[in-house]
């Protein structure tokens, strides 16, 4: 479980690193999972709805319609959310998102861990802009 935003993506990227490289068992049999929390929250009257990305806001904003009143929510982090936001969200099993951890293509898996976390630079910058319109950009802090 990390934050939603762009820092928590990293720390989760380095956290799937630790595990692909040295618990890769772990990931081999499923056991691996990453929670989801949301990004943001976006209050209208007494309701309320969680979004995951900027596409969800922007959908949620639009249902709304052009004169509407709201109020958004962006979770910097985990430790911005109440108590019982991140129990609702991220952590009830009842109601929480989950994606499991899977390797498809193992030798694809370890090229790209390679080129994302080696100590070469040139590699990873041909990666990401090759892979730019791939990426979902709205979680990216431009």
């Amino acid at each position: 479980m990390t934050d939603a935003d762009v820092d928590g993506a990293h720390i989760r990227t380095l956290l799937l690193t630790f595990f692909y490289r040295y618990q890769r068992e772990l990931v081999e049999k499923g056991f691996i999972y990453i929670a989801c929390p949301p990004l943001y929250k976006v209050e209208r009257g007494k309701n309320h709805n969680y979004c995951y990305n900027e596409n969800q806001l922007k959908d949620t904003i639009e249902g709304f319609g052009e004169k509407a009143n709201y109020n958004i929510q962006r979770f910097k982090g985990l430790g911005e959310m109440m108590p019982k936001q991140l129990w609702d969200t991220t952590m009830n099993p009842q109601t929480r998102m989950m994606k499991r951890v899977e390797i498809e293509d193992a030798l694809e898996a370890d090229r790209i861990f390679n080129i994302l976390m080696g100590d070469k630079v040139a590699p990873r910058r041909e990666f990401i802009e090759t892979h730019s319109s791939n990426l979902d950009l709205a979680t990216l802090d431009i």
